[in-house]
């Protein structure tokens, strides 16, 4: 049986993500504070498909994603309820952009070079077992998007074995080769992915593209 997916976070990247598993069978429940701004998806979804809260999805998933802003994050956790969280894989898609205007097409982050969001979120819900991933890739390319060329690299970390290799067949599933680069401090290199795939977006409204690690 599929693993249920709740997803905390009723944006673009969360309603994007949970097309993509109700796409391959997985029954999804999205979490919102305001349920009126999933009326038009629950409206279209499958059967699969189902709307709640922060609480309530986090509780219904296996596996959650977490899909909100960056500022927003820990307190979307803390609705979701430490208790839902435990022992459970959560795949982190956040960023930690700070709430000014980008520079020259460069997003401003709140973190420092030697920090990131999701260490801060492992360490504050210490018992669950956050994966970086789907942070460096637009919505529009996050499900089985063709460069027609070999799969975009998906860059993922955390402390779980267990929980990255659950991911990494999720990435395979969307399209993407997963790339394991360690435990949570690597979240320092991949969250900044984030600016740099932006950059294009902010300077020439050019955003279908993707990362794709070469090896010899």
């Amino acid at each position: 049986m599929k693993a249920k997916i709740g997803i905390i976070g009723s944006g673009i990247v969360g309603q994007t993500l949970a097309a993509g598993f109700l796409k391959y069978g997985y029954e999804v429940m999205i979490g919102s504070r305001d349920l009126t701004k999933l009326a038009d998806w629950k409206s279209k979804a499958s059967e699969g498909g189902s709307i709640g809260s922060f609480a309530e999805a986090a509780e219904f998933g296996d596996i959650i994603v977490l899909a909100t802003k960056g500022t927003a994050a820990l307190e979307a956790l803390q609705l979701a309820g430490k208790a839902n969280l435990s022992d459970k894989t959560i795949i982190d898609t956040t960023n930690p952009i700070a709430d000014t205007a980008p520079e020259n097409g460069v997003l401003n982050f709140f973190s420092e070079l030697n920090d990131s969001l999701m260490e801060r979120l492992q360490n504050a819900y210490q018992e669950a077992n956050f994966v970086k991933a789907f942070n460096s890739i637009g919505s529009s390319v996050m499900i089985n998007p063709d460069f027609g060329v070999e799969k975009p690299t998906m860059f993922i970390c955390g402390n779980s074995l267990k929980a990255k290799d659950e991911v990494t067949e999720i990435c395979s599933l969307f399209g993407f080769e997963a790339m394991d680069m360690g435990t949570v401090e690597a979240a320092r290199a991949i969250e900044p992915l984030c600016m740099l795939w932006c950059i294009p977006g902010f300077r020439e409204n050019k955003w279908n593209h993707a990362f794709r690690l070469l090896k010899g």
